[in-house]
């Protein structure tokens, strides 16, 4: 195994370190001594108008990013992932979620496999299912059509689709939802369900391997409700639960016998590979709730606004890269000034769930504590991201981004359409609302001084209290208005940001070990929790007070 670069070896890094050690920044001075600063950095992606000019950027910082991202190969790097070499070292895989998005007509030879054409195979398979669900052609096992999809699924196979279904509804088809049911808690699925038609309801279930406990666990509850409530109104008899089962199920699986067992017909199992990862996932099969509801045409958008990132991210220049750029600033921030976290803030309401989408993109990507070689990481990883739309979060967490002692680095996301446009009397309220998004930078960067708090007639006593430090970094992210084409292009940015920051850090971004030992020991300790004393008594103290507490106050 080839060891990855060591960042913080290089001359690049070395330049950073002493930049940083005495870095002020100043934006007051900055932009009133250079009127051609946010030219300079201000990016288009896409669709996407990207403004970096708010950070801590300086031509001199730019120049050592660039060099840093050169000196770890980062190029060679997009290159590898691109053609298929097999970078998810741990796992010994290729990482060819790009590949999803690529055109029909283009080709990607991997171990002998033209991977794109079978890429589009599969969504023809797709789209052929979502256009018979939306014209009506398929109907439950009563006859009626069907006018909710149940998507059952956990991390990628929900946090993906959930988002895009919020972000999206407006591009959805009238009289049609979809419902997403994810934790192991009962209360998820009967949320879920609660009055529910089962005889329009269609279920998909969402397991590559069809073996994730937490989603078989909330399929079987799920066919459960099904059956019995199908029964319970007359629909079906005893000897049709087969029937039923196959008319209001079908599965996102590769697990062909296993979704068969549950009573799946596997012509309607839909179908990923192996060099896809779960927080990747959501422009394959794992988005077929995504296709039915918002339907292939758009789908497509959504798959083409993946592809125009991912040849930007390809292509340009890393001086020039957005997606290479907002990482390497991430690492400035991160390793070289102490962030934690990172802000991201989508003054656009149909993004509400983007954050929490993000939160698995990058922290089981990048939250490792060892290189790709095994080795200890020489650096501070990953980045706790976190966010709430809108002008819900300013009369939330604001006043520590503004005034708090620590450095959070944000992201400001807007679109120039909305796509409910509202008047409040002569006032056009998509225009109040982004007049917040624009003055939130504005007052990040360049906060407000004492002398400016006095002029305004503040008791001296208060001045301080009053007062805003500013040169807090931001990057504003605009787009026209939230498009499938748009929305692909913002997540596929992000996924490239992550990737950018893996490469510094000489870490496999594409494993999640790290989420393994915790659910091997959950079953591990059902005997336990069931009442085996002698389970009970192998636990760690505190673990076995805290299973007897449950056991006393459990009522049955």
């Amino acid at each position: 195994m080839q060891s990855p670069v060591d960042a913080t070896a290089t001359e690049a890094w070395e330049r950073l370190s002493s930049l940083a050690h005495d870095y002020r920044p100043n934006m007051r001075t900055w932009f009133a001594e250079d009127p051609g600063r946010t030219e300079r950095f201000s990016f288009t992606a896409g669709d996407l108008f990207v403004d970096l000019s708010k950070n801590w950027l300086d031509g001199t910082v730019l120049s050592a990013l660039v060099d840093l991202a050169d000196q770890v190969q980062l190029t060679d790097r997009i290159d590898a992932m691109f053609r298929g070499d097999r970078i998810n070292v741990t796992e010994d895989r290729s990482v060819l979620h790009t590949a999803l998005r690529k055109p029909a007509g283009q080709s990607l030879i991997v171990d002998g496999k033209d991977v794109v054409t079978d890429v589009h195979g599969e969504l023809e398979r797709i789209y052929a299912f979502a256009r018979r669900i939306r014209s009506g052609e398929w109907r439950g096992v009563t006859g009626k059509t069907i006018r909710t999809i149940v998507n059952i699924g956990i991390g990628g196979s929900d946090l993906g689709p959930v988002m895009a279904y919020e972000a999206l509804k407006p591009y959805g088809q009238l009289g049609l939802e979809c419902r997403f049911i994810s934790n192991i808690d009962p209360t998820d699925a009967a949320e879920k369900t609660f009055l529910l038609d089962p005889e329009t309801t269609l279920v998909i279930v969402a397991s590559k391997t069809f073996s994730t406990l937490e989603t078989l666990t909330n399929a079987r509850t799920v066919r459960n409700w099904l059956i019995s409530s199908l029964k319970d109104r007359g629909a079906i008899v005893e000897g049709q639960e087969g029937e039923a089962v196959a008319k209001h199920f079908v599965a996102v699986s590769t697990a062909l016998d296993k979704v068969a067992a549950f009573g799946i017909d596997p012509a309607n199992a839909f179908g990923f590979w192996e060099w896809v990862g779960g927080r990747y996932s959501v422009d394959s099969a794992v988005g077929t709730a995504l296709a039915v509801y918002i339907g292939p045409e758009n789908f497509e958008a959504f798959l083409a606004g993946f592809h125009a990132m991912d040849e930007h991210f390809r292509t340009t220049p890393i001086e020039r890269n957005v997606p290479a750029l907002m990482g390497l600033l991430n690492i400035w921030y991160t390793n070289f000034h102490g962030a934690q976290s990172h802000a991201v803030l989508p003054y656009a309401q149909y993004l509400h769930r983007f954050p929490a989408y993000l939160q698995q993109l990058t922290m089981e990507s990048n939250g490792k504590r060892v290189r790709s070689d095994g080795t200890p990481v020489t650096s501070d990883t990953g980045e706790i991201f976190w966010g709430e739309p809108g002008t819900n979060g300013q009369h939330a967490f604001y006043q520590l981004i503004h005034q708090g002692t620590r450095l959070i680095p944000a992201d400001f996301i807007a679109v120039a359409n909305p796509a409910n446009p509202t008047r409040d009397g002569e006032n056009d309220v998509h225009e109040m609302f982004l007049g917040n998004f624009f003055a939130q930078t504005k007052a990040l960067a360049f906060g407000k001084t004492a002398d400016e708090v006095r002029a305004e007639g503040t008791r001296e006593e208060i001045v301080t209290a009053r007062e805003f430090p500013g040169n807090k970094p931001t990057t504003s992210i605009m787009a026209p208005e939230l498009s499938p084409s748009v929305l692909g292009q913002l997540i596929a940015l992000y996924e490239h940001i992550t990737f950018t920051q893996g490469t510094v850090w000489g870490i496999d971004s594409f494993d999640q070990w790290g989420v393994e030992l915790g659910k091997a020991m959950a079953k591990e300790l059902t005997g336990a929790v069931a009442g085996d004393e002698t389970a009970i008594e192998a636990q760690d103290p505190s673990t076995r007070a805290l299973i007897r507490y449950y056991r006393a106050e459990r009522r049955h």
